[in-house]
């Protein structure tokens, strides 16, 4: 068995002493020579595992277990073993035989009961955390456990009577008393629920937060005149209190008032006393009620310009402008804005993802994309997306061996969270060989690509189109073809691809209904080469009219093909 993943998580702190300091009331009492015999080879395992060797670690264990069966903490080090090796059953039995053996250890007894929880064994857990109550009663995270456990037991009114425990030793708490309103609710005690919240405001009659959080719940429960008569009672103890605004939006959008809501908002925004992040959260919150309520956007402009100088030096509020003004269309407005939030954040790639979204579509653009992927690259070396496209960027400019470099400087900086990354990273490599006329190093990248992501489907395109081009292993071609069809059926280069296969194999009827169905759904953007080819399956069937009518169109978008003159001369396919 290998060990060597193994890593030591909540119990590391056991192997800091020697396995016999531990008390072991119920164990075996050695010898002192037997004892120093366990204790070397306890240490020599400690040792083993903090220098990674986990499978000498593991031996050593074994070993001592053999020498004293009962040493607790030999049996919860074995335990934690299994356990990492999701071997569960065996890692509870080890647990179970330490709690025996140092019955009153508290961290071992809440592994175990980490365990048994995992393992649904809902009864052993209420069984440790109601003996570990008895001997640690100041512990307060036991009876939020126990009643937890009793919920998820359905013994509702048990964990209530834990809640109230631990009230005796703490007294009045948030926690205490949502957790408590939360079990009243799933015994439909909604009366007895919200007199629980009304004993803490009866006790607490200032205290705006209960009176909010009572008005929140009845919100919650769609009891909104209550919720109202709660929030008024906040409002006059103090009616600039942030939450108490919060609210108010809350109750606003649930009484589909969005006017008062929106009115709301734009009072908590210019706000002294909110904080700068529920401000921005609440922006976010006001721009989608405009933009629901089908109102102009730009309205939210002088918002942010107070928050400007409220906050001139939070550039989040630059991040979130630049949002806003993207959806009004002001690309150059939205530019700058994350120009100014990518200066002050230079290691956050959010920033540079907003200005390529901006610079990406405008193919005149390509040297701005190039400006921010560079920057992009010296300061986030390890994020692939702006060598992806500043490779992009190169490849467009036709400036092939340059792109070429970016995406292998990128595979070998890169920190790629997915493969599928990595294989779109391979799959462009394949492609800018394509056009170096190095097939073989394509081929070779395609088929890396498909590796780390079979269903990579330009990847499976170019490939099989490139390989249909070479007349050579048709079938392979055919099947990986196949796949991008199967997966988009109105794709019309997929389409065009496999129609094309289906011709260089001599199946051409079955190839002119595919490629018909390319230039079906390319509609009016069909290319050259999908119209040449449409051509090429046209003459081959018998309608030489219709050939030479496809190949003038494909000649008047510009075909580079050798061939396509002497074939609209000729009224005749012929290969190249």
């Amino acid at each position: 068995m290998n060990y060597n993943k193994y890593i030591s998580g909540t119990i590391v702190f056991l192997v800091l002493f020697p396995a016999s300091i531990f008390s072991q009331g119920k164990g075996l009492i050695l010898d002192e020579t037997t004892r120093r015999k366990f204790d070397y080879f306890f240490y020599e395992a400690v040792n083993a595992k903090t220098q990674g060797k986990y499978d000498e670690s593991f031996d050593l264990l074994q070993h001592c277990c053999s020498i004293d069966s009962t040493n607790a903490s030999v049996l919860m080090e074995l335990g934690a073993y299994y356990s990492s090796l999701n071997e569960k059953n065996m890692a509870l039995g080890y647990f179970r035989k330490a709690v025996k053996y140092d019955p009153t250890n508290y961290y071992y007894n809440m592994i175990l009961a980490g365990l048994s929880k995992e393992l649904d064994l809902k009864e052993e857990v209420i069984d440790i955390y109601n003996y570990l109550l008895k001997t640690y009663p100041d512990k307060v995270e036991l009876y939020f456990d126990l009643a937890n456990v009793y919920g998820d037991n359905g013994e509702l009114d048990k964990a209530i009577q834990s809640l109230d425990l631990l009230q005796k030793y703490t007294g009045v708490s948030d926690a205490i008393t949502l957790n408590k309103f939360r079990l009243y609710n799933m015994m439909n005690k909604k009366e007895r629920a919200f007199e629980e919240i009304q004993s803490v405001i009866d006790k607490n009659p200032d205290n705006i937060r209960y009176k909010l959080l009572m008005g929140d719940l009845y919100l919650q429960d769609n009891q909104t005149g209550k919720a109202l008569e709660y929030y008024n009672q906040a409002r006059l103890i103090d009616p600039d209190e942030p939450s108490l605004i919060l609210s108010m939006v809350n109750y606003y959008e649930k009484t589909n008032n969005k006017t008062a809501a929106i009115e709301e908002l734009q009072k908590a925004i210019v706000s002294s006393k909110m904080e700068v992040d529920t401000k921005l959260q609440l922006l976010a919150r006001y721009i989608a009620l405009l933009r629901q309520s089908q109102q102009d956007i730009k309205i939210a402009n002088p918002l942010f310009q107070s928050m400007f100088e409220q906050h001139p030096n939070n550039t989040r509020i630059n991040m979130m402008y630049g949002d806003v003004l993207l959806l009004q269309e002001d690309k150059k407005g939205a530019m700058e804005q994350f120009e100014i939030f990518t200066k002050d954040n230079p290691t956050d790639p959010a920033g540079y993802e907003q200005m390529l979204r901006i610079a990406l579509p405008d193919t005149l653009a390509l040297d701005k994309v190039i400006e921010i992927t560079r920057a992009g690259i010296e300061n986030i070396p390890t994020a692939p997306q702006f060598y992806f496209y500043m490779g992009l960027a190169r490849f467009q400019q036709k400036k092939y061996n340059e792109a070429l470099t970016v995406y292998e400087q990128g595979l070998a900086n890169a920190e790629f969270q997915s493969p599928l990354i990595k294989s779109d990273f391979y799959g462009q490599i394949g492609d800018i060989n394509h056009f170096l006329k190095n097939n073989e190093v394509a081929f070779e990248n395609y088929e890396k690509a498909l590796k780390l992501n079979p269903q990579n489907l330009p990847v499976l395109n170019n490939y099989s189109y490139y390989l249909s081009i070479e007349r050579r292993d048709l079938d392979k071609a055919e099947q990986m073809s196949g796949i991008t069809i199967k997966a988009e059926p109105t794709n019309p280069t997929y389409l065009d691809t496999y129609g094309w296969i289906l011709f260089e194999q001599g199946a051409y009827t079955m190839a002119k209904i595919y490629i018909e169905k390319a230039i079906e759904y390319g509609k009016d953007d069909n290319s050259a080469e999908v119209l040449e080819h449409y051509g090429d399956v046209l003459a081959v069937t018998g309608d030489k009219e219709k050939a030479v009518e496809q190949w003038k169109k494909a000649l008047e978008l510009g075909s580079d093909s050798k061939t396509l003159n002497k074939k609209i001369r000729k009224k005749e396919y012929i290969k190249e």
